[in-house]
């Protein structure tokens, strides 16, 4: 595989409410290896979002074999700015609650996936990771 391309949306109804986390993992090519989502419960919007980052890594690791991950790269695309620029190290992370978040997220770029980015897209490029992200909503409430 050559790259891979992930739409990671994360959201909570009330914020915090009902939270869920979604993804869509693709090849190069566009063709979709694995589609993520999850019921996360009462959340934050910022929480689902981090989540959904980490769902995505973690099912990604699943998918591609060990030696093949640290050359492989890998684009997180994702309509939350705050997010993005946090992981890209440009904001601060104020909110206690997703530094271990931040932390895992970090530990997966280091060990598993170096030539991982972020990216910030509008939210209507980012309609299907947020479709999975209602259903999980909608399954868990």
């Amino acid at each position: 595989m050559k790259r891979v391309t992930i739409y990671a949306d994360g959201g909570a109804r009330g914020n915090p409410g009902p939270a869920g986390a979604g993804a869509v993992i693709l090849d190069e090519k566009g063709k979709v290896l694995k589609e993520v989502s999850s019921y996360l419960g009462e959340q934050t919007n910022n929480f689902a979002e981090y989540e959904a980052v980490i769902q995505s890594l973690t099912t990604l690791k699943k998918l591609i074999p060990e030696k093949a991950r640290k050359d492989l790269p890998v684009e997180v695309k994702m309509d939350s700015e705050l997010v993005v620029r946090q992981l890209n190290g440009l904001y601060q992370i104020k909110e206690e609650t997703l530094f271990p978040k931040f932390i895992a997220v970090h530990n997966m770029r280091v060990k598993d996936f170096p030539r991982v980015t972020f990216t910030h897209v509008r939210r209507e490029e980012n309609k299907e990771a947020d479709r999975l992200v209602n259903d999980a909503i909608d399954r868990g409430s």
